[in-house]
C-alpha cells in the first residue's frame, strides 16, 4: 500500500476548504496520498479524485468503525482533523491503530475546558476561577464570590456557541432556563476583563518552530455587537506580550503536544499579569490561517502536514508588516439581493485577500456563534492602530442589500447593512 494520510473534513464549514486543499497539496508534494473522511451524505468538489469515505462525524463509534475500514485498505501514517469537534475522535482512532500524533489523554487537554484549566494551573499558569453549575444556588454563590458578570459556556464548545455573559441574578435565571437539563455540559467562569490575544503555533518534537501573537480588536463574547478583528503583533512587543508567548510554550509543552498546530487564547490584564483562556489543537478558524499566510508566507495547515511527514522539513516564515483580518458582517437580515464581491474588496488599498461566504439569494439571520458571519478580509498596515483604521475603511466599503417578507406576503427592502 502507498503512503497515505487521512483528513477528517467537514465541507459545510466553508472556512476549512483552503486548509483542506493545503494539507492535500503538502502531502502530494511529499508523494503521500490523501484519504478523506466526510460527513454522511456530503460530497466536496475539492476532494474529487481522492479516496473518500463517509461517517456520522458526530458519532464517535461510527467514526472509529469507518477508520478501521480505512486503515485496512490504506497505509495511513497520520490523521489530520481540521475541525475542533473532530480532535478527540481522531486521537482515539490514532490510539486504535498505533498512528503517531495527539493521544486521547493529550487531546482532552485541548478539548475539555475543565481538564485544560486544571492542567494549566498545575503548570503554574493563571486561569479564570470557575465552578460547575450543579445547582442554581451553586452558581449564585460563585457569582457572589467573584462578582458579576460571569461566563457560562460548554466545557467542550467552540466559537462561543451557547456561551453566555451573565450580568446579574435575573440574567442568570434566564440562562439557567436555557441550559435546562443540559447543565452538566457547561462550566461557569469569572469574567476576565483584559486585552484578548491569540497565539497560533507550530510545534515539532515538543519544541516551538513558529508562533504568531495577535491581538483581538474586540471582545469575543460581544460578537453580536462588534465586528470580529485581529491584528498581528510582530514588532515592539511589550513585556506582557512577550510573557504571553513564553506562557504559550509552557502550556503547549505541558499539554503534551509533540508535533502539531495550536490556536491558543490569553488575556493581558492592566497590571501586566496574563490569564490563560483556552487552546485548540487545530489551526485557527475564520480568516486566521489566510491572514498568517498573507503576513508570514506559510499556511498553518499545510505546514502541520509537512512537519508531520517530513523529518527534514524546516518552517521558514517571513516577518513583514503587521497584518490584520476582520470578519464581514451585516446589520440587516433577510434575503440578500446584492453584496460586495471579494474582487471589489481586494481592489481597496492595503487589502491583500478577501472571501465572501454569502451570495445573492442567501438568507441572513442573527448570529449564534462568533464565526457566524458573511466572510473576511486581510489587510496590512504599519502598526495596530493603522490596521484598525484600515478596518474601518473596508467596513464602510462593504455593503449588503436585503429584502424581508412583508406581512401581506410581498417583499420589502431592508436598508444596506455594513460589516
Amino acid at each position: 500500500m502507498n503512503r497515505s494520510i487521512l483528513v477528517v473534513y467537514r465541507p459545510a464549514a466553508g472556512r476549512y476548504a483552503a486548509q483542506f486543499r493545503s494539507v492535500v497539496a503538502a502531502a502530494a508534494d511529499l508523494g503521500v496520498a490523501t484519504v478523506v473522511l466526510l460527513p454522511t451524505g456530503w460530497q466536496a468538489a475539492e476532494a474529487e479524485g481522492l479516496a473518500q469515505y463517509h461517517a456520522d462525524l458526530d458519532d464517535p463509534a461510527a467514526v472509529r468503525a469507518v477508520v478501521g475500514e480505512i486503515v485496512a485498505e490504506h497505509r495511513i501514517e497520520r490523521i489530520f482533523p481540521l475541525f475542533e469537534g473532530d480532535v478527540l475522535p481522531a486521537s482515539r482512532a490514532r490510539r486504535d491503530h498505533g498512528i503517531p500524533g495527539l493521544t486521547p489523554d493529550q487531546a482532552l487537554n485541548f478539548r475539555d475546558k475543565n481538564v485544560m484549566h486544571r492542567r494549566a494551573e498545575e503548570l503554574g499558569v493563571r486561569v479564570a476561577r470557575s465552578c460547575r453549575p450543579d445547582t442554581l444556588g451553586t452558581v449564585s454563590e460563585f457569582a457572589a464570590e467573584v462578582g458579576y458578570p460571569v461566563v457560562v459556556k460548554p466545557y467542550a464548545g467552540w466559537a462561543c456557541g451557547s456561551t453566555y455573559r451573565v450580568d446579574g441574578p435575573d440574567d442568570l435565571v434566564r440562562v439557567w432556563d436555557e441550559m435546562g437539563d443540559d447543565r452538566h455540559e457547561y462550566r461557569v467562569e469569572e469574567f476576565i476583563s483584559g486585552t484578548e490575544y491569540h497565539v497560533d503555533s507550530l510545534f515539532r518534537d515538543g519544541e516551538p518552530v513558529f508562533a504568531q501573537l495577535s491581538r483581538y480588536t474586540y471582545s469575543i463574547l460581544e460578537y453580536r455587537n462588534e465586528p470580529g478583528g485581529t491584528v498581528s503583533r510582530k514588532h515592539g512587543l511589550s513585556s506582557g506580550e512577550q510573557r504571553i508567548l513564553d506562557l504559550n510554550t509552557v502550556v503547549l509543552r505541558g499539554f503534551g503536544l509533540a508535533t502539531g498546530v495550536v490556536h491558543a487564547e490569553f488575556f493581558l490584564l492592566d497590571d501586566g499579569d496574563v490569564v490563560f483562556g483556552e487552546a485548540g489543537a487545530r489551526a485557527g478558524g475564520g480568516s486566521i490561517v489566510p491572514a498568517i499566510e498573507a503576513g508570514r508566507g506559510i499556511n498553518l495547515a499545510g505546514e502541520w502536514c509537512r512537519l508531520e511527514l517530513d523529518p527534514d522539513y524546516r518552517t521558514e516564515a517571513r516577518l513583514g508588516p503587521e497584518i490584520g483580518t476582520e470578519y464581514l458582517s451585516s446589520e440587516r437580515y433577510g434575503r440578500i439581493t446584492a453584496i460586495t464581491s471579494p474582487a471589489e474588496l481586494t481592489a481597496l488599498e492595503g487589502v491583500l485577500d478577501a472571501d465572501v461566504w454569502k451570495q445573492v439569494g442567501d438568507v441572513l439571520a442573527p448570529p449564534t456563534a462568533s464565526n457566524d458571519v458573511l466572510g473576511w478580509y486581510v489587510c496590512e498596515g504599519t502598526d495596530f492602530d493603522d490596521v484598525r483604521a484600515r478596518f474601518k475603511t473596508v467596513r464602510d466599503a462593504f455593503r449588503v442589500e436585503t429584502v424581508q417578507d412583508a406581512p401581506d406576503g410581498a417583499m420589502e427592502s431592508a436598508a444596506d447593512g455594513r460589516s
